[in-house]
């Protein structure tokens, strides 16, 4: 009989990716080799980790699921013999100038494991701060994304994904106990509400939740605020780092998920006929 998995090893990574692709990808396999010499089960990278675009630029071409940035994780999941999740991935929509931000998990064989295409854009404008419209570039997804592995049920998210509750009541709902943000949070946004936002996702779903962050000045206008966060389901924050690139390593436990959800068992008590309902009138 197969005994389920008690948890396993997390790593998220910190990068301050650039427009220089070749560098970046070049320090992720570093600290690839890092994590999975601490022993990681499954190596975490943030949003965008292989190209931070200057805002208004095309950046480089959007490649297909099998295109040579994806081949290269695949490859590192299977050298390493680690799960490994792509922070975002900029992927070709046919017939389309636009593109999907995918979050890509990788199975320890290489293969893809599960695809998840950003469903909330960060179209923004703070005024004397900066103006972002994701939307110019990347067409949203429409669906939620839950993978069931042999490490546990991971539910998949990218950056401003984190402001939107619902989805990650939908993702706890469908068994996730492990939801993940690779993010590239703007300094600005990030100082007021980054740590809040990753706590309340954690409290609200009793889940662990993994953050891997950009950080540091990515080219002129560009600033990400850092903080890769691990953030246990009672609202804690485990492990972090705050400023510079490298690896935070921690375990996550999913026998202290059960429990807490056996013994508040919010999950249970939600009114599933409130999601994506409007509020009524009298």
């Amino acid at each position: 009989m197969t005994l389920p998995v008690r948890g396993f090893t997390v790593a998220a990574v910190q990068m301050r990716s650039t427009n220089n692709r070749k560098r970046n990808l070049d320090t992720a396999e570093a600290f690839a080799a890092e994590a999975a010499g601490g022993g990681a089960d499954l190596i975490a990278f943030p949003e965008n980790v292989a190209e931070v675009r200057a805002e208004g630029s095309a950046g480089s071409p959007a490649e297909p699921l099998d295109g040579p940035t994806a081949q290269r994780f695949a490859a590192m999941a299977a050298r390493h013999r680690a799960w490994v999740l792509a922070g975002t991935i900029a992927l070709r929509i046919p017939r389309s100038r636009k593109r999907h931000n995918a979050s890509i998990l990788f199975a320890p064989d290489g293969s893809v494991a599960a695809v998840y295409r950003k469903m909330h854009l960060f179209d923004v404008a703070i005024p004397g701060r900066a103006v972002f419209r994701e939307s110019s570039l990347v067409a949203a997804g429409d669906t939620p994304v839950v993978v069931s592995t042999p490490l546990g049920v991971l539910g998949l998210s990218v950056c401003y994904d984190l402001r939107f509750p619902e989805l990650y009541r939908q993702l706890a709902l469908a068994g996730a106990t492990v939801l993940f943000v690779p993010s590239a949070f703007t300094a600005y946004t990030g100082r007021a509400h980054w740590t809040a936002l990753l706590r309340a996702r954690a409290i609200e779903n009793l889940a662990y939740v993994v953050a891997p962050a950009q950080w540091g000045l990515h080219h002129a206008g560009r600033r990400s605020y850092g903080h890769t966060s691990v953030v246990d389901p009672w609202g804690k924050v485990v492990a972090e780092r705050e400023r510079g690139t490298g690896v935070v390593l921690t375990r996550i436990d999913l026998t202290r998920v059960a429990r807490l959800r056996r013994e508040l068992p919010v999950l249970t008590h939600v009114r599933r006929e409130l999601l994506g309902s409007r509020p009524g009138s009298d």
